[in-house]
């Protein structure tokens, strides 16, 4: 309490903190008053009606509850009687000022008569400073509590603060620094690190951004590949950063494999090689890609089909051959410009020999000598049998191709993101 007329001052006569004080007591000790002054305590009820006949009043009680929530309440005319009329609450008056209201704190919230207005956050958990008092009253976040949103959190729950790249890893994530020498793991409010991290970059494309012009074999990792970085062939040519994904050259390399042979891929990238399903997917699907296909048919005569959007889906869905763009290039016939020996393959799902999800009553697959996104069968067929008799079904093929559309000498497929209008 304080003299109504006074900016501080306040004489306390009641506290409980712990219940480390026994409250349940007789007439006389609280009369005479009990407990430690810097605990808890009750002044004693002799003094205080001294206290408050000397003038008027006010009283002041603050009750925080179990959540952190505080309640104020404030009367301007506080007084008890002498032990004659058994202390008896005399007056209390009315409330006033801004203590007018019950101050009810939101939880893991205390209020403050002193506060800085300047909370520490969840994204900014270093900005304020200790011992700043800026504003008058206000409800503010409890010790080792931080504004996220409009709520308080725990400082576990707010994730991992990373001075270096001022930056909050939130629980579970991950964090990269700068320098790409290291990676931090946020776990239970602590950032864990691997010292030995080295980035990788996503595909050819960054890898030609950054300077490399050769076509060479280079490692990557895109988005969502939880392996280890693995090597793929860069073309660069044609604008350069291109992922190649299938090269065929000489016959050296059997096409005519399995399921699991296509998912991992197999060859050798500087020669022959199918790069892989799984990777073909993850690669896909970290933004918009497009494809170009070069061929030479086996009359030595240079084609190339492109489109703008190339995209296969997981294995979940047999890496269905989700998305084609619009066709450019030169493998098409006037009468056919669409680029329709590959989009006759759009939707279908991929076949092997020994996994058949194509739309035929056979197994293209076996019938054909390959492995492919088959319709029923196809317009297309770029994994067929490389040393297939002159004008074979089964050889690697491209129809409409203005030259010879059978026995295709040689083809590379591969992939760069698409360019993106600013």
């Amino acid at each position: 309490m304080k003299s109504s007329d006074s900016s501080g001052g306040w004489t306390v006569i009641q506290r409980r903190i712990d219940g480390s004080i026994d409250f349940s007591r007789d007439w006389d000790s609280y009369k005479s008053g009990f407990g430690f002054l810097s605990q808890e305590f009750w002044l004693g009820n002799e003094r205080l009606s001294y206290l408050t006949n000397q003038k008027k009043y006010q009283l002041v009680i603050e009750m925080t509850s179990s959540h952190g929530s505080l309640i104020r309440v404030s009367y301007d005319n506080f007084r008890i009687s002498d032990e004659f009329s058994n202390f008896k609450l005399f007056s209390l008056g009315n409330f006033s000022g801004r203590t007018d209201v019950i101050t009810l704190c939101p939880y893991n919230m205390v209020y403050r008569n002193c506060s800085n207005s300047c909370q520490r956050t969840c994204g900014a958990p270093e900005v304020c400073q200790d011992g700043v008092c800026n504003e008058a009253e206000a409800c503010v976040c409890s010790d080792g509590y931080f504004m996220k949103g409009s709520d308080c959190v725990p400082q576990e729950q707010c994730g991992c603060y990373e001075s270096e790249g001022q930056t909050v890893i939130p629980e579970g994530g991950s964090y990269v620094n700068p320098g790409c020498t290291r990676k931090g793991v946020c776990t239970n409010g602590q950032i864990t690190w691997d010292e030995e991290y080295a980035c990788h970059p996503k595909d050819c494309h960054e890898i030609y951004e950054d300077g490399s012009v050769d076509n060479d074999i280079y490692r990557i990792k895109p988005t969502g590949w939880t392996g280890e970085a693995f090597e793929v062939y860069c073309n660069m040519s044609d604008g350069g950063g291109w992922t190649v994904f299938q090269r065929r050259v000489d016959g050296t390399e059997d096409f005519y494999l399995g399921w699991d042979s296509y998912k991992e891929g197999f060859g050798e990238l500087d020669h022959e090689f199918w790069l892989g399903n799984d990777k073909l997917s993850i690669l896909t699907n970290q933004k918009r890609y497009e494809i170009r296909i070069d061929m030479v048919d086996r009359d030595g005569a240079p084609y190339y089909a492109k489109f703008d959007y190339f995209r296969i889906n997981d294995e979940s869905d047999k890496y269905r051959l989700s998305q084609l763009g619009t066709y450019s290039g030169t493998a098409d016939s006037l009468s056919n410009p669409d680029g329709y020996a590959l989009r006759y393959h759009l939707n279908y799902q991929f076949s092997t020999k020994d996994s058949d999800n194509d739309a035929d009553g056979s197994n293209c697959a076996v019938t054909y000598h390959g492995a492919w996104w088959y319709n029923a069968c196809y317009y297309s067929n770029l994994n067929g049998n490389y040393h297939a008799s002159r004008g074979s079904y089964s050889s690697p093929y491209w129809y409409y191709l203005p030259g010879s559309d059978y026995n295709i000498k040689y083809s590379e497929m591969k992939i760069r993101p698409f360019p993106q209008v600013v």
